[in-house]
């Protein structure tokens, strides 16, 4: 592979000391975009791949410094009967001003652009944590294989550096993405949010069909797997639903562990932040 420290990605987040994504101490980073629109989605602010402008009402002071700096009028103070900062996105051309003169972070962007080479030195911070702990690097979003060419690049050279690798992911891709890294991952943990195909549509927007025949393909070439359920009230964690999954998983192999993932009640925060409806209430 050529040139892989040029690929870039759009992130929206890089967490060192993780625990929770995978053995040991890890660097997570969670890429933007994601094919699925869950409507539970823990980080609304990666599903789109694109970066945006997002607000955070309770941390704004209402001084109109980013009111003043936007070159294209997006931005306007309203007053009444709460202080706000009212975005017209319409109008928005991600200048970034706003975010530059904010003095409390009120304002910031959703993600940013990183190359390969900026990630990696990042990951290499921590090697002897790694080494110590058991750890490495996870990646996940968003969707890490709905940009495959920087997770590929990624997980390449932690392989060369043997630095234990692993993606969180729906593996709601094609067969050529998985064929083309399951080599460079030591792990994959799999969100398989729902077994019902007609229930996955309507909560996900995706049949689930391509991520029932991704998980029998890395089951059957030996790649190390974790299946993780998010437990979404009445619709993820009904008894029905986990026992089929579990018979699904069973039925591929029995060893493979399931782990199950408590629902965010705080996620709703990041839907007022970027100034979309949270369904889930």
């Amino acid at each position: 592979m050529e040139n892989l420290t040029e690929t870039t990605v759009t992130i929206f987040k890089i967490k060192r000391f993780s625990v929770h994504d995978g053995p040991g101490i890890r660097t997570s980073i969670f890429l933007k975009g994601c094919p699925l629109n869950c409507i539970w989605c823990h980080s609304p602010e990666g599903i789109d791949s694109d970066i945006s402008i997002w607000y955070d009402r309770s941390l704004c002071i209402h001084c109109s410094e980013c009111v003043k700096s936007c070159p294209n009028n997006a931005l306007k103070l309203i007053t009444d009967p709460d202080p706000f900062i009212n975005i017209d996105r319409n109008k928005c051309r991600l200048a970034g001003e706003c975010v530059k003169v904010c003095p409390t972070g009120a304002i910031q962007f959703t993600g940013s652009k990183v190359s390969v080479s900026e990630i990696m030195e990042e990951v290499e911070k921590d090697i002897l944590f790694y080494q110590i702990s058991g750890g490495g690097i996870t990646l996940t979003g968003g969707e890490p294989l709905y940009q495959p060419e920087f997770s590929l690049s990624v997980t390449d050279l932690c392989h060369e550096k043997n630095i234990h690798t692993a993606i969180e992911t729906c593996l709601f891709c094609e067969r050529e993405i998985i064929e083309k890294i399951k080599n460079y991952v030591d792990l994959f943990i799999i969100d398989m949010k729902i077994y019902n195909r007609d229930q996955h549509i309507r909560y996900t927007g995706r049949s689930n069909k391509i991520i029932k025949e991704n998980i029998r393909f890395l089951a059957l070439s030996g790649k190390q797997i974790i299946i993780r359920i998010p437990l979404v009230k009445n619709i993820t964690d009904t008894e029905e639903n986990i026992n089929s999954i579990r018979r699904f998983v069973d039925r591929i192999d029995s060893k493979i562990p399931i782990e199950y993932i408590s629902f965010n009640p705080l996620a709703g925060n990041n839907y007022k932040r970027l100034g979309i409806s949270f369904l889930m209430r």
